[in-house]
């Protein structure tokens, strides 16, 4: 009998706890996901939702820090699939850029040892969004100082100086574009767009079979037009 392998429980790839507390929270976390994943798709970078970060090693039967994004960016790693982000096996680069999907539940404090977090850690930009409150708020390290620290960033519409999307606050909440402007898009509305290219292409296909068509009713063959 073949005995299963051992599985380290030190640095688990789930921290039992769901990716969100309810559907418009879950809406945001898969909307900037898909939007980043989008940004970088021809450059060398990872971008994941809701996936443990490991910043570093301990010793055995230690408990390591961690922490998971509801999305990150992290630059000079290339995509691919992990169960979890251990920054040691990465070439010890730590996401530059988080984001944080508030919900009912969390609390300042909670927050605050996030923001503690990833300062400690390397993290250059960190954003916080309340979709309920629509209260958007972010740090920025500051490198121009002789010793980096954490700046408050936001006066709305703000430019990530990293990624060089920007953040504007609509009646209808917060907007995300592209550098260059296009507005972030929405899994629906990405399906509608390819749905309305497809049936542009099928109009364009009917009308060439219609005008072939006639041309043959004329006697006329194509190729001969050549």
């Amino acid at each position: 009998m073949i005995s299963p392998p051992i599985l380290s429980t030190q640095y688990p790839d789930s921290d039992g706890k769901p990716m969100a507390e309810n559907t418009l929270q879950y809406q945001w976390i898969v909307y900037l996901v898909e939007n980043l994943k989008q940004l970088f798709a021809e450059q060398t970078a990872f971008v994941a939702g809701d996936l443990l970060w490991y910043p570093v090693q301990v010793p055995p039967g230690q408990t390591p820090p961690r922490q998971a994004p509801d999305a990150m960016v992290v630059l000079g790693r290339p995509q691919g699939d992990r169960g979890s982000y251990k920054q040691w096996e990465e070439d010890g680069i730590a996401p530059q850029v988080v984001f944080e999907i508030i919900s009912p539940s969390n609390t300042v404090a909670e927050m605050a040892t996030k923001q503690a977090f990833y300062a400690q850690h390397g993290v250059l930009e960190m954003y916080f969004y309340d979709p309920d409150s629509e209260n958007f708020w972010g740090l920025v390290r500051n490198t121009a100082d002789e010793e980096p620290r954490l700046v408050m960033a936001l006066n709305l519409p703000w430019t990530s100086p990293l990624l060089q999307i920007r953040f504007e606050q609509w009646a209808d909440g917060l907007r995300v574009f592209y550098p260059d402007g296009e507005p972030f898009k929405t899994l629906q509305e990405v399906v509608k767009e390819r749905d309305r290219a497809l049936e542009r292409e099928a109009q364009t296909q009917r009308q060439l079979d219609r005008a072939l068509a006639k041309l043959k009713e004329l006697g006329i063959e194509p190729d001969t037009l050549n």
